[in-house]
């Protein structure tokens, strides 16, 4: 028997085999009604139906089937939840029963899934982790204390802006310096592997031979994070010994102080997958937040006039925006909500997974499953918003809805006790650069581009991109 014969023979019998397991599995859930969902092909299921952007076609399905769905995905039953009122179901009623997560094979790499705080099962690790961010590192107190450091940052940022301005360079907000190029790569090369389909996922029957090499590929990227995440933290240690003086009161020496204190709570292994976390997580959902944000503005200059105008009244010209400034500019807090609620960061929160059998509106969420939330399609929602796919922020004025878990219309940082502990810091920093950049420049758009022609398509991966990346040329004031 040639080589090509025997592969062939190896193929069918698997596919004999898998058409077995999932008869099996269908059998076995006749007997529980499964929310509506489009008929499964056998083997595949509905992986076919997901297309290269799964949050818009997913939205699209739900349309038909309904808000709560359920899907074949290769083995994997899946739930897609794409309506405010089953979100609150799945992260509020029964939030006890979906605070895991489903694993992405990718995830797994130099064991991750066990240390990550995002995919952690809850448990003492995880409830450490939590109380570390929330008393620690972004409580409020702590973020007043240090709110000095993020000034300087953008400071800088607006001097690196004002340098393109003076020679009518475009701005793509890219870092400068080479590593930081590097890492953010590296963080977006993350991103991809871990939201991009995977058929060990789909079939974890092939997670030992990795069929799509993603874990493969996040051990490299993975290790090289760590290994710069150690230089770095080893650089300050030696900085800490070298002179009392040397805190700088920042989020790596307050994680150094607690390793130091109670190797127990946090040891070096968790410590640098935490940075990594904080790093990846962190980086990257506000880059692309805060570029959509500025892509809006751009796209739609009348709510860019009414954001200039309200700087200008509220802080006045020349004047820097301080964090403190935020509570009195509803107009931009209205901008970043709205960009929230068009553009979530993750547009499919990370998938949850379902402990045991759970009962919602007359259909059963079948213990085991993987639950996804399309908090895109629940901001592109017409029976909530009005005219969804356009851009106004005025929706948000005088509203209370707000991002912080407790309206359902709107989860850009999910909601439960699953919520991104990163969020106070994420809301800051939003605010304060996109207010000091449209509050100092005029901005430009490159190459011919008009607002009414910019190219506003996404692209998928485990955060949501600009297609094609903005780039603006800013004018001095």
């Amino acid at each position: 028997m040639n080589f090509w014969s025997a592969f062939v023979y190896l193929i069918l019998t698997w596919t004999l085999i898998q058409a077995l397991l999932y008869s099996i599995s269908r059998a076995k859930n006749t007997s529980k009604k499964l929310p509506p969902g489009p008929k499964p092909l056998p083997i595949l299921g509905n992986l076919l139906l997901l297309g290269d952007k799964p949050h818009k076609s997913l939205a699209k399905l739900a349309q038909i089937h309904g808000p709560l769905m359920s899907l074949k995905l290769g083995q994997v039953t899946s739930i897609v939840v794409s309506s405010s009122a089953m979100a609150k179901q799945v992260m509020q009623t029964h939030d006890q029963f979906f605070s895991n997560r489903t694993i992405p094979d990718s995830i797994r790499a130099l064991d991750h899934h066990i240390v990550g705080l995002p995919w952690i099962p809850v448990s003492p690790l995880w409830r450490n982790l939590r109380k570390i961010c929330n008393t620690q590192l972004f409580a409020n107190k702590m973020l007043d204390a240090n709110q000095n450091l993020r000034r300087k940052k953008v400071e800088q940022l607006l001097e690196s802006v004002h340098k393109s301005s003076l020679s009518g360079e475009a701005v793509d907000f890219d870092p400068s310096s080479k590593m930081a190029r590097e890492f953010k790569e590296m963080m977006h090369n993350i991103m991809i592997e871990a939201g991009k389909p995977n058929l060990g996922d789909y079939f974890p029957v092939l997670r030992k031979i990795d069929p799509n090499g993603r874990r493969r590929r996040m051990i490299k990227y993975f290790g090289k994070i760590i290994d710069l995440v150690e230089t770095i933290v080893q650089q300050r240690l030696e900085l800490r010994k070298s002179t009392e003086s040397a805190t700088k009161n920042d989020v790596l020496d307050t994680l150094l102080t607690i390793t130091e204190e109670n190797s127990e709570e946090l040891n070096k292994n968790q410590l640098y997958h935490f940075i990594l976390v904080l790093f990846v997580a962190g980086s990257d959902t506000t880059t692309s937040t805060f570029q959509w944000a500025m892509a809006e503005v751009l796209h739609n200059p009348e709510a860019l006039s009414k954001a200039q105008l309200e700087l200008n009244e509220v802080i006045g010209k020349g004047n820097p925006v301080e964090e403190s400034d935020i509570t009195r500019l509803p107009y931009l807090q209205a901008i970043i909500k709205e960009t929230f609620r068009m553009h979530p960061a993750v547009p499919l929160l990370l998938p949850r997974k379902a402990e045991s059998d759970v009962e919602i509106e007359g259909s059963t969420v079948p213990k085991g499953a993987q639950v996804l939330v399309n908090a895109w399609a629940i901001g592109r929602d017409p029976s909530i918003w009005d005219d969804p796919d356009s851009f106004k922020p005025e929706r948000f004025l005088g509203s209370e809805l707000d991002v912080r878990g407790r309206n359902f219309e709107l989860i850009p940082f999910g909601a439960g006790r699953r919520i991104c502990p990163g969020l106070p810091l994420a809301i800051r920093m939003l605010h304060l650069m996109l207010g000091s950049l449209i509050h100092s420049f005029v901005w430009k758009l490159e190459g011919g581009v008009t607002p009414e022609n910019m190219n506003m398509d996404d692209k998928f991966g485990l955060t949501l991109e600009m297609a094609k990346p903005l780039r603006a040329i800013p004018i001095p004031l």
